[in-house]
């Protein structure tokens, strides 16, 4: 074998051979004869000839020296190796791998053959990033599971929870892999289990294979090697490994098309890879040969480099032998460790980056025995496979490595195989991850593959428990985070033993743990797995070290002086790192914990969660008092040790005192959470301000719908444990202390307070009792069941705001773990949803702006179960909560169940589980009662820093005592109330219900000497705490009689300190350590500031009383409390207390006091004695400046409210006024778009107003008037097509839009073939254009003088704000409606059009008028004088030209003629009158002056085109009017000059064009008698050419048979106004041409078969003449203000053709309406008939065809419709996001579709730009003359391109609830909404984007 191996070198020749590469002369056959010949040696039985043969040729082949030599030294080496560069040996290897593989066959042959044994019934598909696959939950069993398109579409999910999504990371289809989906959900191709009826595969064919795959293999292997250079710096040289791997390409792709062969060819690739004697032998670089050699060297390097020992070091071996059975060991080296933490030995290489002198913390490093060796430092490969993971690892997995590696994962063996191969190569992946500085796509690809493997449950099990999968995973977890362990900070700074991460690091900032934890809770998730690790006490352990790396993170220090320079933003990282790290394995674990019998899990997790807590405070040095100014909201522990409580309770009926520590420990727990809930209430009270933002952005943080049960929910949980089973007047004093309010709670007026300023003290206040309110309400871990949960949370958010189906589901906070079992769109979700809200439909507001479908709560939530304290506990955001009482007004006014401002309702809780009874104890303390008591007192007395806020509070806490009261206490109990009761405080038990009616006479309170109580009481100023000195007080009496007068000094803290020594006195275990530490500097002394002395307060009322002087105080009246059972006893028997009660203060206060008469017969009695004595209240006093300030924020608020409201209605009145007067909006009088005063008839002139400078006056020739214009190019009419049947958007690849049958396409087709045989200039007049890209112009109706308007853009020009438009290009916005406009149009001076004394009717003939109107066009137009009007008009002319692009404006074959001048300004009038045509619905019908006409601006337009047009005198000779007018002598003299080209015919003219030549040619104003003649003579043109189409339409006989009845009534009186008569005269004209000939051959298609009856016939007359008479009577209307009249669609003609004056006034109208009858010749008919005949036959002498398509047809043209599209959005999705684009041939990145033709566009692609416009701004142009209208494939929205700017516009296909799903992100089914596309398809017509639109942006050509 060496010597083959050694003469194939040779044979090679290496790179020192000069000859070029020749095989040896044995191997000179060609390759398939030589596999041939191969193949059949191995078949033979003794085949260790073919074999040895077979290697050497192989070794030869697949050498890997050469290429890569080449590779590293560049060209040179290349040129020397000669073969044509470095690519041409590989290719050369290929193909000989190819070859032999085959045999000597056909390598495609081969595949087919390999394939047809392919047993594989799972499809495996592998996509990467951004594939397009599906997720549907009712047939997944493992929530990863995926499908592709096919097999997703090929199975059936009708009515499934689905959804379509972008793949981010890469995955597989699981179609057929019956552990991750159920079978039902299987496609068609994969339900068979097909491997039973799959034949055996025959040894031959593969035997090849076995033989060439491993050489082929070890020589990838051996590239991989050699190429991988360590880098010097630490810094992988990306372009190195990047070109190895380009080199590598062809390889790795040909590895990968064997797997796609199937399962036959994947079992051999499995059989190479993983066989352990193969890669022995190839790899140990063993033999002479120098390159193996060379390449196991380099191999051995990279594996030390890489940080991994290679087991031939027996020591190490010897320890991984060891420790693999188990690895306990390795974890108590951890216990042992954490004591040694505070190693700061910066060994570690990766510290070496000089990174501690830039004034960094420190990092910490863990000493390094607390490492598992085996798993971070060995690694031993035994196999192919192994290696090449290897090498995939370093070269930081390149795409195609992951793809081949996941392509074999069908293969069962494989899948196991690689499995392992991954997790003995877990430690070495995380290392190579933290020095990646590609570590997203590298994490992307890590998960990749992971998610295959650890999603099965069975494959999880079998690798934790054969390669310790859980031990691997932890332990490189935390070592992974021990590269960023800083020193804590919290608490005590300087001898902190804590250690935390450090969130700055960039593995924290850059997230690049989470493809390891994502892997760890994929895992976690399997029941078997789950159990395994909860089983394990090492491993427990170990994962609550990893935990507290993140307890206490990311700790904020308040600034007090000045603001912090700079903020940092590591929040997020802290935040995001404990909900991926802790919350989300936690919840994992949990989900575990359902059952009884997983009891024991619980006890083990509570257990080490609680030693860990244990080390944690020892390590902080933690005592009982938190540092001041410091807050971290990351608490891991806590709350993994609540949700386990929590669980343990709820699931598993666990005792709940059995796994509680002891008192002193639930008192450290405590402060931290509380701590926290403290620091929200400072942060909203802006005492934080000076951190930043980033402060308030963790507040919100902690309590957002994603966190919250993760973080808030669990701390406040804590908090109710901590409180059921501790001391209450502990707590209570505790809470009130970190609230720093304690100061606050004095009876006296004034008071002191060390730690808080004044203008905080309010909100504090407010933040304390809010917190006690939801501690004591929040029943989320205490008793809900979680249907209950899920409902209260979505009343919670509907009563904040409507919602849309998504956000709430974005809301709600589901449970974290994405493997929980709860999803988020089941059942349960939508049966609560569809029972406490009502649904919205989307509507579509008429400005534009489009709402999604919405969820709104229904009336009985609103009036049951709207509950403020988990809308206040869910706010992110501060207005949410005013939002929701607002709404909850709105609904009680609305209902009518209360009128006023209600307060927030008090609602009934659910019970609590028994476990926590001891909650309701902190509302039966008399340090709670004292505080109410305190805070009633202050209230009444309006002390300062009192809201209605804190009343609420207090009385809904007073309410919640009464409703959870104990004992129904006994009468002869309380009357009992002995002296030694009350001397220890103030009142005489803990019961609410007694204590209410205790009264209080005196209170000792220290106040400032400045308080008013001094002066009162200055005997008792000195006087000390002992009762003897009280005697000389003024009252004595008083005093002896009643011993509960004892004046009372209260101190909380003093209470809390004394229970605290007792508590821990009590645990006298510790008692012997317990030294009290020196009391924090928080508590300054009492004697600093102004002195503070004692004084006493009568104060003489107990809680009843105050109460009911509150309600009197509250009403405003006195005596206003009556005890309502005085009335009606039944109340007391039969209280009917509702469970959830509306109301304000006074309700509230009277509901307490009915529920304490209720509760005890004493209470009652006294509540009757107090109203008896009716103590007048306080008298009513003037409103001092105190009371202003306390005059409640509602009433401020009210009051603003209505000076608001009253506003508004001002404000809108006006508006309404503006309206009417400006746009004229309900006055169908004037139809002029200025204010006209018709008022006196006299006055001519047309009066404007200027909305600039407000002045009113006429226009004049020097300081013109003109109307705000918008000019723009349109397409629209260019898209009218003739058939009726809809256009659909194409979505296969058969159906095609071709523009063929558009109206553009067909007046352009007309006229390039008119020009080929008529004179051009006579051509331009015949036609007109401005279909594609005509000029229409709208106004909103304000006019301005022109020289405001210039100063108007000046200031706009110097205005730097950045506007949507481009002042530049003439933009700007109507100064007054703010509406859309580019130009001005000047308005003419001169007479108003009502009162035209042009208008009254003539009595000349139609003879004299013709001749009139020859002469008016006859002369010349002299442009007037320069005049500021003239510059104006011009000025405005040469906008209009601009707004079009010049293809649409130049037609004639000489450029810069003026026949194109001409013609595009006459076609500009005919494209505004067309418009408005089809505004109004393509017909007259409706009459009247429709909103278009309203606002027209055709008259002002009109004149500015006539003055031009009057500047082109048509030479008379040519002009059409005397071809219609007069009869022409000599006919043949036409015929003689036969080298020009004609003239066109007359009757191949377009009449309506011919209408605006000739009115446009006459001097302006135009009188009404020149109109009328004009069009009484255009209509004989036309009615000739509708007869001559209908002629042409009738077969031969039919045709003859007309010739013969007309011919017979020739010669009846009115023979020139009959049809009948008239046709037969055509038809007789035209048989002498050639017209009617050759109809045998392709012209059967135009004959209707139909016979014409005269009824026909007279229909077809009609429908050929109306759009005429509409364009007609359009302009009518407009020159000459006459109104149009409505009519029925059947007497449409009629009716025009009157109103045109068409008709003769003496017409009956008995008998059916003829059309004929409107003719009014002017010359004898049959005379002109035959002239204009004449034309057409020797045009037809000539060209036959062209003749008959040239003649002017019927028009058909429909309205203009945007293309149809499908109901379900996802036929579009499928067919298009595949869409290759035909430019580049790759499928674009953002596809879109243009709706107005169909044509497939790439949006932003560069493949397809020119000349810098990117296609879909080409595509605008010339697709809509600047207007595009594209959907965007990939986001489902419709974008708008119109001009330089473009705008989102929305989306027309919504999900079943109504709503846009804007970028495909959730990716449920979308259905067309045909309202949204109505509304976009009527934008599209009247051309209303602009106004309608409010967000555009410049798109710079980049769309």
């Amino acid at each position: 074998m060496a010597a083959a191996a050694a003469a194939a070198a040779a044979a090679v020749g290496g790179s020192q051979s000069p000859q070029p590469e020749v095989p040896a002369p044995g191997l000179a056959l060609d390759k398939a004869a030589t596999a041939a010949h191969l193949k059949a040696a191995l078949s033979r039985p003794d085949n260790r000839a073919g074999a040895e043969e077979l290697q050497a040729l192989l070794e030869r082949v697949l050498s890997a020296e050469r290429p890569l030599a080449a590779a590293a030294d560049g060209e040179e080496a290349a040129a020397a190796s000669g073969g044509g560069g470095p690519g041409a040996a590989e290719e050369e290897a290929l193909e000989w791998c190819k070859c032999l593989l085959a045999g000597g066959g056909g390598y495609d042959e081969f595949c087919a053959a390999v394939r047809a044994y392919d047993p594989a019934a799972l499809c495996g598909l592998v996509w990467t990033a951004n594939f397009v696959a599906y997720r549907c939950r009712t047939c997944g069993i493992s929530p990863c599971m995926s499908l592709c398109a096919e097999c997703f579409h090929q199975g059936d999910h009708t009515g499934h929870d689905f959804n379509m999504f972008r793949s981010q990371a890469g995955g597989a289809c699981d179609c057929g892999d019956s552990n991750v989906m159920r079978e039902s959900g299987f496609c068609k191709r994969h339900q068979i289990k097909s491997s039973s009826n799959i034949p055996c595969v025959p040894k031959d064919l593969l035997m090849m294979s076995e033989f060439v795959l491993p050489r082929f293999i070890f020589c990838l292997i051996q590239y991989l090697r050699e190429g991988y250079n360590e880098p010097a710096a630490d810094v992988p040289s990306e372009k190195d490994l990047n070109k190895v791997l380009q080199l590598l390409e062809p390889q790795i792709s040909f590895l990968e098309d064997l797997t796609k062969m199937g399962g036959a060819m994947r079992s051999v690739l499995t059989q190479v890879l993983t066989n352990q004697q193969n890669y022995k032998d190839l790899t140990s670089g063993l033999g002479e040969n120098a390159c193996a050699k060379k390449s196991h060297e380099k191999y051995l390097i990279a594996l030390k480099s890489s940080g991994l020992t290679y087991p031939e070091d027996k020591l190490v071996y010897g320890i991984q032998e060891s420790s693999a059975g188990t690895s306990t060991l390795a974890v108590q080296g951890f216990a042992g460790a954490t004591g040694t933490l505070g190693q700061l030995d910066s060994s570690d290489e990766e510290d070496q980056d000089g990174s501690q002198g830039l004034g960094k913390r420190k990092r910490v490093k863990l000493s390094s025995n607390t490492k598992d060796q085996s798993i971070m430092d060995v690694l031993k490969h035994k196999s192919f496979l192994e290696e090449l993971l290897f090498w995939t690892i370093k070269y930081e997995f390149p795409q195609k490595m992951v793809t081949f590696l996941l392509n074999m994962l069908p293969d069962q063996e494989y899948k196991v195989a690689f499995t392992k191969t991954f997790v003995q190569h877990y430690a070495f992946i995380m290392k190579t991850l933290k020095k990646s500085h590609e570590s997203d796509t590298m994490s992307n690809r890590i998960v990749h593959i992971s998610v295959q493997l650890f999603s099965n449950e069975e494959l999880a099990r079998q690798v934790t428990e054969e390669c310790q999968l859980l031990d691997i995973m932890v332990t490189v977890l935390l070592y992974m985070m021990e590269s960023c362990l800083i020193k804590s900070e919290l608490q005590d700074e300087e001898n902190s033993l804590h250690v935390v991460v450090n969130c700055g690091e960039a593995l924290l900032k850059n997230n690049t743990y989470w493809p390891l934890v994502s892997d760890f809770i994929n895992i976690l998730s399997h029941q078997s797995v789950a159990k395994r690790f909860l089983e394990d006490h090492g491993l427990l352990v170990t994962w609550m070290n990893f935990v507290s790396f993140f307890q206490g993170m990311n700790l904020n220090k308040r600034e007090l002086n000045e603001h912090v320079e700079f903020e940092s933003q590591t929040y997020y990282a802290a935040f995001a790192a404990e909900l991926e790290a802790c919350a989300q394995p936690m919840w994992g674990l949990l989900s575990h914990c359902k059952v009884r019998e997983t009891q024991e899990y619980t006890r083990n997790v509570v257990r080490y969660c609680l030693e860990a807590l244990q080390d944690w405070f020892d390590a902080i040095n933690f005592v009982d008092e938190p540092a001041p100014n410091q807050v971290t909201f990351h608490l891991p522990l806590h709350r993994y040790y609540a949700m386990f409580l929590s669980k343990a309770v709820k699931c598993q009926e666990l005792d709940l005192d059995s796994v509680l520590p002891d008192q002193e420990m639930l008192m450290k727990l405590m402060i931290h959470p509380l701590q926290i809930q403290a620091s929200l209430a400072e942060i909203h009270s802006n005492m934080w301000v000076r951190n930043g933002l980033q402060i308030k952005g963790q507040a919100m943080t902690y309590v957002q719908s994603h966190f919250c049960n993760s973080m808030i929910d669990p701390d406040i949980y804590l908090l109710q444990v901590c409180a059921s089973r501790l001391d209450p007047d502990y707590f209570i004093s505790s809470v009130f202390e970190r609230f720093k309010v304690v100061d606050l709670l004095t009876m006296a007026s004034q008071h002191q307070n060390t730690v808080l300023d004044a203008e905080h003290e309010r909100s504090m206040l407010e933040g304390a009792l809010t917190f006690l309110v939801i501690l004591l309400s929040l029943r989320l871990h205490l008793g809900m069941s979680d249907d209950e949960i899920l409902r209260a949370e979505m009343v919670a958010q509907l009563c904040m705001n409507d919602r849309t189906h998504s956000s709430l589901l974005d809301l709600i906070p589901e449970n974290p773990n994405p493997k929980s079992g709860i999803i988020p769109g089941s059942y349960s979700f939508e049966s609560v949803l569809s029972a406490v809200a009502d649904f919205k439909a989307p509507v579509f507001e008429p400005g534009g702006s489009m709402q999604q479908g919405m969820y709104t709560p229904k009336a009985e939530v609103w009036d049951h179960e709207f509950d403020p304290v988990m809308v206040i506990l869910r706010t992110v955001y501060r207005r949410d909560v005013q939002s929701a009482m607002d709404r909850y007004t709105a609904f009680l006014k609305q209902s009518g169940k209360f009128p006023g401002n209600p307060w927030p309702p008090y609602k009934k809780r659910t019970p609590l589980h028994p476990s926590y009874k001891g909650l309701m104890r902190l509302l039966h303390c008399k340090t709670l009662h004292i505080v109410l008591f305190t805070l009633l007192y202050k209230i009444l007395m309006d002390h300062q820093n009192l809201s209605e806020h804190v009343l609420c509070m207090v009385l809904y806490l007073i309410e919640l005592g009464l409703e959870n009261s104990d004992e129904e206490e006994s009468d002869e109990e309380a009357s009992v109330c002995g002296p030694e009761r009350c001397h220890d405080s103030w009142f005489p038990g803990s019961n609410l219900v007694s204590n209410m009616r205790h009264f209080i006479n005196y209170v000792r309170v220290r106040v400032p000497e400045t308080a008013p109580e001094v002066k009162k009481d200055s005997p008792a100023s000195t006087s000390s705490d002992s009762l003897g000195s009280l005697q000389s007080s003024r009252r004595p009496k008083v005093l002896q009689r009643e011993n509960s007068g004892t004046a009372q000094v209260f101190s909380l803290v003093a209470e809390r300190r004394k229970k605290f020594q007792e508590i821990i006195n009590r645990s006298s275990s510790e008692a012997n350590q317990v030294v009290r530490p020196k009391t924090s500097n928080k508590w300054s002394a009492p004697g600093s500031a102004p002195q503070l002395t004692t004084a006493i307060l009568e104060i003489k009322e107990s809680i009843l009383s105050l109460l009911i002087k509150l309600h009197h105080k509250l009403s405003g009246k006195q005596n206003s409390y009556y005890p309502p059972w005085l009335d009606d006893i039944e109340i007391l028997i039969q209280p009917e207390i509702p469970k959830y009660s509306h109301g304000d203060g006074i309700t509230a206060v009277e509901r307490i006091l009915l529920k304490a008469a209720l509760q005890s017969k004493m209470n009652k009695r006294i509540i009757e004695e107090i109203c008896r004595k009716v103590t007048p209240p306080v008298p009513p006093k003037k409103v001092t400046a105190a009371e202003k300030k306390t005059l409640d924020k509602e009433e401020r608020r009210q009051k603003a409210r209505e000076r608001q409201q009253k506003l508004l209605a001002e404000f809108a009145s006006r508006q309404k006024s503006f309206m009417e007067t400006a746009m004229d909006v309900d006055s169908p009088e004037s139809d002029i778009p200025m204010e006209i005063t018709t008022a006196e008839p006299q006055v001519s002139e047309a009066i404007y107003d200027c909305v600039i400078c407000g002045q009113s006056g006429p226009s004049s020739e020097d300081r013109p008037t003109g109307l705000v214009v918008l000019l723009q190019a349109s397409s629209v009419l260019g898209q009218c097509r003739d058939n009726i049947e809809p256009k659909k958007l194409p979505i296969t690849e058969e159906e095609q839009i071709y523009p063929w049958d558009t109206c553009a396409a067909v007046h352009d087709v007309r006229l390039s073939l008119l020009q080929r045989y008529f004179k051009d200039s006579s051509c331009l007049l015949a036609v007109s254009i401005g279909w594609e890209g005509g000029v229409y112009v709208q106004t909103c109706g304000h006019t301005l003088h022109i020289d405001c308007h210039k100063s108007y853009m000046e200031s706009l020009r110097n205005d730097q704000v950045l506007q949507g438009f481009s002042v530049d290009k003439g933009e700007f916005t109507c100064p007054l409606c703010r509406q859309f406009a580019n130009s001005v149009l000047p308005c003419y001076p001169g007479s108003n059009v009502e009162n035209n004394p042009w208008q009254r009717p003539s009595s000349k003939s139609i003879q004299d008028l013709i001749k009139e109107v020859e002469e008016l066009q006859g002369r010349p137009g002299a442009f007037p004088s320069e005049t500021n009007l003239s510059k104006e008009m011009e000025s405005v002319m040469k906008d209009i030209k601009n707004t079009t692009q010049k293809k649409y404006r130049d037609y004639s074959k000489t450029p810069g003629s003026p026949d194109n001048d001409f013609l595009f300004m006459y076609s500009v009038a005919r494209t505004n009158l067309e418009l408005e045509l089809i505004h109004r619905g393509g017909n007259l019908c409706s009459g009247g002056a429709s909103t278009a006409g309203k606002r027209s601006c055709l008259n002002q337009l009109f004149h500015v085109l006539a003055l031009h047009m009057r500047l082109y005198s048509i030479d008379s000779e040519y002009n059409p009017w005397r071809k219609l007018t007069q009869l022409v002598e000599e006919m043949n003299s036409q015929l003689g000059n036969e080298e020009q080209q004609p003239e066109v015919p007359v009757l191949y003219h377009d009449v309506t064009s011919l209408l605006l030549i000739q009115i446009l040619m006459m001097p302006q104003p135009l009188r009404k008698d020149h109109f009328t003649c004009i069009v009484k003579v255009l209509f004989t043109l036309l009615y000739t050419q509708a007869l001559v189409a209908v002629s042409v339409k009738c077969n031969e006989e039919d045709r003859s048979a007309w010739k013969h009845t007309g011919a017979l009534k020739k010669n009846i009186c009115d023979a020139e106004k009959s049809y009948e008569v008239l046709l037969s005269f055509v038809i007789s004209e035209l048989s002498k041409g050639k017209l009617y000939h050759e109809e045998g051959t392709q012209e059967c298609a135009m004959v209707s078969p139909v016979a014409w009856s005269s009824e026909s016939m007279e229909k077809y007359l009609q429908d050929f003449c109306l759009p005429f008479l509409r364009i007609t009577s359009l302009l009518q209307h407009h020159l000459f203000g006459e109104d149009l009249p409505s009519c029925q669609e059947e007497e449409e003609f009629s009716v025009l053709s009157s109103c045109l004056g068409l008709l003769p006034t003496f017409y009956q109208t008995e008998h059916p309406f003829i059309s004929a009858s409107c003719l009014d010749w002017p010359v004898p008919a049959f005379d002109i008939i035959s002239q204009w005949c004449f034309e057409i036959n020797s045009f037809t002498e000539r060209h036959a065809e062209q003749g008959k398509a040239l003649l002017i047809q019927e028009s058909r043209w429909k309205l203009p419709h945007l293309l149809q599209l499908p109901e379900n959005y996802n036929t579009i999705f499928q067919y298009y996001h595949r869409k290759t684009c035909s430019v580049c041939t790759k499928v674009p990145k953002d596809p879109a579709v243009c709706l107005v033709c169909g044509t497939f566009v790439c949006l932003k692609g560069l493949c397809c730009k020119q000349q810098s416009y990117c296609e879909c701004v080409l595509h605008s142009q010339n697709c809509g003359a600047g207007t595009g209208i594209f959907l965007l494939i990939n986001a489902s929205v419709i974008i708008i391109i119109r001009g330089h700017r473009f705008c989102l516009w929305g989306s027309v296909y919504l999900d079943a609830h109504g709503e846009e799903d804007r970028d495909l992100r959730r990716g449920k089914p979308l259905y067309i909404c045909k309202e949204r596309y109505k509304v976009l398809e009527q934008q599209w017509i009247s051309h209303t984007f602009d106004h309608i639109n409010k967000r555009w942006g410049p798109h710079y050509n980049g769309l």
